[in-house]
């Protein structure tokens, strides 16, 4: 066997079973974020001046990437930007508020502002709705602001073109390509588990693959494909700028950037996704591949089943093989 005795439908059952968000599951977040809009858009349709414009779903669920483990949604909720204020503490409160007034039926206290967004707990799903605030212009392709989760910076975006752009490669590998992206999140969270130094956020796993994709990568083999993945990080060590076409010219990022890791948003050539890991972060990225590439190679020579699933534990986690 090519794999030795963990093969391809062995990651494809694993990611059925403990990885992959149930399609049930999505349908019915899915159809709860519809709900959701279709109030807001009724409360944005008789409160003209509230400085509301219009609520989108974005991150994993709307990507079609999302794990088993989902338990919160986003929804990137539009604002004027000349009502709302400018400070993020002031824009949470002040988006807090004005959803308040919008699902006066739903106790105050469950719709919470936090750092960057604000978070809405329905009792009945048990799932929470995560809106973060994008100031809006008018710009064409719903092009506005937000303040990004872990800089706190505020960065241009556009949620449409985010999910066209993993729409397209999608439409390429309509199966594997977002089966890879879960199953490198999976990858990550489960190596956070292990270390509580280990950063690698879901964008990172996206666009990693993505630029792998885009290389001509072959990914209808998930042993193989994600081998690929790791030998990726480590011969570039994470040095090499991945940047995307499809939006703007390469030639717009600016050539001063030295951020350790350089990993461009597609929709924004001054959005280093990455900007805010250090060299140790990188570093530790890479050693986490290197580990996880040895152990796949000891997975593929083992000389029997249950010593070939302890390496694979080692990079899925502990439920792989249960």
């Amino acid at each position: 066997m090519a794999n030795g005795y963990v093969t391809h439908s062995d990651l494809v059952y694993f990611a059925e079973t403990k990885v992959n968000l149930h399609r049930n599951d999505a349908k019915e977040y899915r159809e709860q974020v519809g709900r959701l809009r279709e109030n807001i858009g009724s409360f944005i349709d008789t409160h003209p001046n509230h400085g509301l414009v219009k609520m989108l779903l974005s991150g994993s669920l709307a990507k079609g990437t999302a794990l088993k483990t989902l338990n919160d949604i986003d929804v990137a909720l539009y604002v004027e930007s000349k009502i709302a204020p400018s400070r993020i503490d002031d824009l949470v409160d002040w988006l807090a508020q004005r959803l308040r007034e919008a699902y006066p039926n739903i106790a105050p206290d469950k719709i919470s502002p936090g750092r960057h967004c604000v978070r809405i707990s329905f009792s009945g799903s048990g799932l929470d709705v995560d809106v973060v605030p994008v100031y809006y212009e008018g710009a064409p392709d719903d092009r506005g602001y937000l303040y990004a989760r872990d800089s706190g910076n505020r960065v241009l975006t556009s949620i449409p073109l985010h999910l066209r752009f993993i729409r397209c490669r999608k439409s390429l590998k309509p199966i594997h390509f977002a089966q890879i992206i879960r199953l490198i999140k999976w990858w990550g969270r489960s190596q956070k588990q292990l270390d509580s130094n280990f950063r690698f956020k879901s964008f990172m796993a996206e666009m990693i693959t993505a630029e792998l994709l885009d290389q001509g990568t072959e990914f209808s083999d998930y042993p193989n494909a994600m081998e690929s993945v790791f030998k990726y990080i480590v011969r570039s060590q994470l040095k090499k700028r991945i940047s995307f076409s499809d939006y703007y010219s390469i030639s717009q990022i600016r050539n001063s950037i030295v951020d350790p890791i350089q990993i461009f948003d597609p929709v924004n050539p001054d959005n280093n996704i990455a900007q805010d890991y250090d060299d140790t972060v990188r570093i530790r990225i890479v050693q986490c591949a290197e580990r996880s590439l040895e152990k796949l190679a000891e997975a593929r020579y083992a000389t029997t089943r249950e010593r070939a699933v302890d390496c694979w534990k080692a990079v899925l986690g502990p439920s792989f093989g249960v």
